[in-house]
């Protein structure tokens, strides 16, 4: 069975001492393709270092993370321009980009004139978008609703919502990005996965963070996106290779991976 990480930070410096080792492991578990979240304008060196030691292998995005957002924004939205005008065909997606109200309350007005001028970005070059939602679901659905032209498309990455949320992300247009969470006992997609269409279903780790039960609490890692198939299997009635085949599909489609 193939799959794909859509969201991993293999870049990370945790990853340094067994990177090559760690995307080995990812292979023989079926994670051929893994997809790169850009943090901030200091992280697209490291990121562009791993697309190059695995082509074919790891696709970048490009975008600056909510936590990321401060004063230099402005330099740190030119960055991400600048590099969609230059080579607009490298990157696979705008992302990670979004709100985060729990650690970064009172830059609201900051984070909400950055994602949207990312989601321009990503209109004016066609990419899909790729949001960090944490404490923010309104704010994130706002935004939206002023840019949604028909044409906007991108996923809610780490989805953690009810099934209210998750039904107005798809009314907005975005897939259900699904990881550790949904392996947790307390993690509330099973009140939400059963009752959602398998077509708006990708598969994603957030390594280093997010591992999935039975490893919660230690490194996460691109290996283990068969663990959260086998759960969103069990949720949505579904055979583990019908999952796989599903989310591989799905995730070609928004991202138009070769």
């Amino acid at each position: 069975m193939q799959y794909i990480d859509t969201h991993t930070h293999l870049f990370h410096k945790q990853f340094d001492e067994d990177r090559a080792e760690m995307m080995e492991r990812a292979r023989v578990a079926g994670v051929e393709r893994v997809l790169l979240p850009n943090i901030d304008v200091d992280t697209i060196d490291r990121m562009m270092k791993m697309v190059e030691d695995y082509p074919g292998r790891a696709f970048p995005m490009m975008g600056i993370h909510p936590t990321h957002v401060g004063e230099d924004r402005r330099a740190q939205l030119d960055t991400v321009r600048s590099w969609f005008e230059k080579s607009a065909d490298r990157f696979v997606a705008v992302g990670e980009i979004g709100i985060d109200l729990y650690w970064e309350k009172d830059k609201l007005d900051w984070q909400v004139e950055a994602f949207e001028e990312q989601i321009d970005i990503a209109l004016e070059f066609d990419k899909p978008i790729v949001i960090h939602a944490r404490d923010s679901f309104d704010e994130i659905f706002e935004s939206l609703e002023r840019k949604q032209n028909g044409n906007l498309k991108g996923v809610l990455h780490c989805f953690t919502g009810n099934i209210e949320q998750a039904n107005r992300c798809l009314d907005l247009g975005m897939h259900l990005g699904i990881g550790g969470v949904a392996t947790f006992k307390n993690g509330g997609l099973d009140k939400v996965l059963p009752h959602v269409s398998k077509d708006v279903i990708i598969l994603e780790t957030d390594s280093p963070y997010l591992a999935p039960v039975p490893y919660r609490g230690k490194r996460n890692e691109s290996s283990y996106v068969p663990i959260v198939a086998q759960r969103v299997a069990e949720l949505m009635g579904m055979t583990v290779k019908e999952v796989a085949e599903q989310t591989t599909l799905n995730a070609e489609k928004l991202f138009r991976l070769p």
